[in-house]
């Protein structure tokens, strides 16, 4: 229920206010003077002022203005007598949503009470909205503890606060766009637009008009006026996805927006002054496409100002275990049945170490997800993940998966059982033919099976 509070030194005007504010549904607050409304709005969350303009100590302007400087969206609606007219033209000139005039009609009071509500509900919206974007992005939903995360949170803190161009790289599924809005909420430009392109999603032409906009007519189809990306993201960040797969006539065009900070739509001839940050992501080297002729080298010195590398997931094992933890906790609101999901068994990430991940950060969320969805118990266990998953990890052993301090004979045994379920599946679980593939006898490479358990697993899977 939306509260206003009522301000007039006449308590007869008070009480009525209230009683017709309330009989429509709204919480009411009362006070007959300006510092004690100041101190009502110092205790409470009001949604609307509805205020006298004379008053003794402080008029409904003083008390407009301290009002705004405490919040300047909440309304103020102000109230007065036919002769104060023009102080309520000065009130709507400070800010004042409205004025009404005593003696006041009920019905045009409510209208007005009713807009400035709504409008002030809006307002509370997009506060809230950009309050849980910024949470969203802020550093706490980077996860990693390794020594390359550090280096890359070291970075982002640095350079968050200057207007300097980005150039991420990174393979897919990195984090590369989260990375950039962290880099956008975290700066002086957290309230203006973040605007994301993927440059690899259209074609030349398309592109064109969606970065820069387009005059109408200025092509079949260009009925009307469009402002492109970088008028919509002025004094914001403009964020371009995949910059290694801009052609070759885009990239002098983009080259003359960083050198001159002006655009031209497509179709017009007047320059169009920009002030964006601007933030690139690539999956390539755009050194070696530089090298290969593919990027010019002029606009990759112009982009490449604050470099950023995102390591591959294979190179940050160490961050899994918090990553898991991280997508279980954002996933768990899609569960509706069974025990909340507080984990993985041990085999699940003995898995996820030894996997080469080429889908990064990404992939894992993705099994993480499914995973919840999926899992009858609190624990994730093998038999709730992809079989193509399980197959692919099952046959993969990467050094980097081993820990450091780990047993040699454990780390063998490891090895072992690795190929042993390599060789069964590419024969077809023969085990004659496996030992053969294996160079072993196979009375021995039962007395492994049977070690490694692994015809239990071969039955749960």
């Amino acid at each position: 229920m939306e509260s206003i509070l009522i301000v007039d030194d006449e308590k007869n005007y008070t009480l009525i206010l209230a009683a017709i504010l309330e009989d429509v549904g709204f919480e009411t607050l009362t006070a007959d003077s300006g510092p004690e409304a100041l101190d009502i709005l110092s205790q409470s969350d009001v949604d609307l002022v509805l205020t006298d303009m004379k008053m003794p100590v402080m008029d409904g302007i003083d008390l407009l203005e301290r009002v705004k400087q405490k919040d300047a969206d909440l309304p103020v609606i102000m109230m007065t007598a036919y002769g104060s007219v023009e102080k309520a033209v000065e009130a709507m000139q400070k800010g004042a949503y409205h004025y009404i005039l005593k003696p006041f009609d009920n019905e045009r009071l409510v209208l007005y009470v009713n807009r400035a509500v709504s409008m002030f509900r809006v307002v509370k919206e997009n506060r809230q909205l950009r309050s849980a974007v910024a949470s969203r992005y802020s550093f706490h939903n980077i996860i990693g503890k390794s020594k390359a995360m550090q280096d890359v949170f070291h970075i982002i803190r640095k350079v968050a606060p200057a207007a300097a161009t980005v150039l991420i790289e990174g393979a897919s599924g990195t984090g590369k766009e989260l990375v950039a809005n962290a880099l956008h909420f975290n700066s002086p430009r957290k309230d203006k637009p973040f605007v994301a392109v993927n440059c690899s999603a259209l074609a030349e032409s398309l592109l064109e008009s969606e970065l820069f906009g387009h005059e109408k007519g200025a092509f079949t189809g260009a009925v009307a006026m469009k402002k492109g990306r970088f008028e919509i993201a002025d004094s914001g960040t403009l964020f371009l996805d995949e910059i290694g797969e801009l052609s070759a006539g885009l990239q002098v065009k983009l080259l003359r927006v960083l050198q001159e900070r002006v655009i031209e739509r497509v179709g017009g001839v007047r320059p169009i002054p920009v002030n964006i940050r601007l933030i690139v992501a690539t999956n390539k080297s755009l050194k070696e496409e530089v090298a290969k002729g593919n990027f010019r080298e002029d606009l990759f010195y112009r982009l490449n100002v604050v470099p950023l590398t995102l390591p591959p997931l294979r190179e940050r094992l160490e961050d899994i275990q918090s990553l898991v933890r991280h997508f279980i906790a954002k996933f768990s609101d899609e569960r509706f049945t069974g025990l909340p999901v507080t984990g993985i068994d041990r085999e699940v990430g003995r898995l996820f170490y030894e996997y080469d991940w080429p889908g990064n950060v990404r992939e894992l969320e993705n099994i993480i997800e499914r995973a919840v969805v999926m899992s009858p118990e609190a624990i994730i266990q093998v038999s709730d993940l992809p079989k193509d998953f399980i197959d692919t990890a099952h046959g993969t052993l990467h050094m980097d998966g081993i820990p450091v301090d780990a047993n040699l004979y454990d780390t063998l045994a490891l090895v072992e059982k690795k190929m042993i379920i390599r060789a069964l599946k590419k024969t077809n679980h023969v085990q004659a033919h496996a030992a053969d593939l294996l160079g072993i006898g196979k009375s021995g490479l039962n007395q492994k099976i049977k070690k490694y358990k692994l015809l239990e697993k071969n039955k749960t899977q």
